[in-house]
């Protein structure tokens, strides 16, 4: 396991970690070539703070490093309270019908986020809100009409893209008709080709033909595309289907790797490697050092086999380095723009309406 190896696999990672502060293995992790960090609800105290913890990890890595965040609106924001935006649920955004509603929603998103030096959204979530009894996606969606999806989905990207933020659509191929939840087990939907095309994939459709960033996998088997792994170890979904047939040209990123519908399954290191297999470019490893670490050593000793080639790990990097270009700032002080009359007047109409303080994923996240 060369130095070379070893630093063109951390380079394929996006790693969190608990605290306030920066943790000594996230600065190990970037020291070694990490591609960034994702921040949660354990990870905020305060704005300023924040702000604080964003310019340390980036002045340590003296390169691009990417900041990143789930920051959706509605039950599922990381960051609350003044001077952040009450932005309302996806399904409140949707129900005005408008895209330019949608856009001024990115773009306060964008700006919020921007302000403490965030790179990168994983949002908007573009599953379609057809099954009532679904645990985790409900009124993230925007509708349950995909053609509403695609059209406000793709808005609301463009709003936060326009203020510098690299926008996530998510989870293809589709989660919004699970009755399971894969951050605790491994969903299966049946549903045919002709469906799926119909449905679920709609809004991914649009957002590939706008061009936009970024596209999370979803930890579900979908019978009708490949039925023996899930979409992000397959081949057949994320090449076949999003690379060939929809012509999305972004960054694949996986969905959490220690969620159980993986973690359980497959284990991270074999899932990695799969997932390379398949077209994932960036995984996320959100809470365990040594599970990072883990990962890591999975993607050498597959290229030290013969399991995946360098030329591979080097496409995936080529794609993670035009997002960067494009989207990741180093060092900024621009917490200030926070209150701003241009903050203030992108806000105006958009965070009056109510949300639950409550994201039902936060407590299996921060365990």
């Amino acid at each position: 396991m060369t130095h070379s190896l070893e630093h063109l696999a951390q380079g394929l990672f996006m790693f969190g970690f608990d605290g306030h502060v920066a943790s000594d293995d996230i600065l190990r992790f970037i020291d070694a070539g990490l591609f960034g960090a994702i921040l949660f609800k354990r990870n905020v105290d305060t704005p300023a703070q924040v702000a604080a913890l964003i310019r340390q990890l980036k002045v340590r890595a003296g390169r691009p490093l990417c900041l990143a965040v789930d920051q959706e609106g509605g039950r599922v924001a990381r960051l609350r309270g003044s001077p952040f935006s009450a932005v309302p649920s996806m399904r409140s955004v949707g129900a005005h019908q408008d895209p330019a509603f949608a856009e001024r929603v990115g773009a306060l998103l964008g700006f919020e986020l921007r302000a403490l030096g965030f790179d990168w959204d994983f949002a908007p979530v573009v599953d379609v809100d057809t099954n009532p009894k679904n645990p985790v996606i409900g009124d993230r969606a925007f509708s349950s009409e995909p053609q509403a999806v695609a059209t406000l989905g793709v808005a609301l990207a463009r709003g936060l893209e326009r203020e510098g933020v690299a926008s996530c659509a998510k989870h293809f191929p589709g989660h919004g008709d699970t009755s399971q939840d894969s951050h605790l087990a491994l969903p299966t939907l049946p549903h045919a080709l002709e469906r799926l095309e119909a449905v679920e994939l709609v809004p991914f459709a649009a957002y590939a033909r706008a061009k936009l960033a970024a596209v999370m996998t979803a930890h579900i088997v979908f019978d009708a595309i490949d039925p023996s792994v899930p979409a992000t170890m397959s081949p057949a979904v994320l090449t076949g289907l999003l690379r060939q047939k929809l012509g999305f040209e972004g960054v694949i990123v996986s969905d959490d790797l220690e969620m159980k519908a993986i973690a359980s399954h497959y284990g991270v290191g074999e899932a990695v490697v799969r997932g390379l297999q398949a077209g994932v470019d960036l995984f996320l490893v959100c809470h365990t050092p040594e599970v990072q670490r883990s990962a890591v050593r999975a993607v050498c000793e597959a290229v030290d086999s013969g399991r995946l080639t360098k030329e591979r790990l080097l496409a995936s990097h080529a794609r993670l380095s035009h997002l960067a270009r494009r989207f990741v700032r180093g060092p900024e002080d621009r917490l200030a723009q926070l209150g701003s009359p241009e903050h203030l007047a992108l806000a105006a109409g958009v965070s009056t309406q109510p949300v639950s303080t409550v994201d039902p994923t936060e407590t299996w996240r921060r365990a």
